[in-house]
């Protein structure tokens, strides 16, 4: 049986990506239409960026099963300099035109990630299932701490670029 602070960790840390995505939806919600194409982030517009987010939210709930099983997960094998080419994948793939379509899967998508996550017992999330990365222990606490961290950064973007663009 999980002990409270397992219980309270695993709460903070589901919470986290929930809190910042609710953000990164609200700052993208107030973008007007030329806002949402124009790239502001490397070659990325708002729209780019939502869809990297459903992209990822999909190769996460898959790597937390792989996880769970003791398998390192498969995305692991797109590794290249900053995933590149794995999130020109998913945006190429989760990219549609319509802002509120995006705003909608984003949070469609996260909504089923968290959803698995609950179901995992607390004990689970920082637990070593013996998977290692170029000798990064990896286990479902940590992606959820990089996810967050990523989005947090992203949601900065957002941000500036909303200030800037006025």
């Amino acid at each position: 049986m999980p002990i409270q602070s397992q219980i309270l960790r695993k709460d903070k840390i589901l919470a986290g990506p929930v809190e910042v995505r609710q953000k990164i939806l609200a700052e993208a919600s107030k973008l007007s239409e030329a806002q949402q194409d124009q790239v502001f982030l490397g070659i990325w517009s708002v729209k780019d960026l939502l869809a990297h987010f459903i992209g990822w939210d999909d190769t996460n709930l898959h790597a937390v099963k792989s996880i769970a099983k003791g398998q390192i997960p498969s995305f692991y094998k797109h590794r290249d300099r900053d995933w590149q080419m794995y999130n020109a994948m998913l945006v190429k793939k989760y990219r549609t035109e319509s802002l509120k379509e995006l705003l909608a899967a984003v949070k469609d998508s996260q909504e089923k990630l968290i959803e698995l996550l609950r179901t995992i017992p607390p004990e689970n999330f920082n637990k070593d299932f013996g998977i290692r990365f170029r000798g990064y222990k990896v286990t479902i606490q940590r992606f959820l701490e990089a996810e967050t961290k990523d989005e947090q950064t992203h949601q900065q973007q957002i941000i500036d670029f909303f200030k800037e663009s006025k």
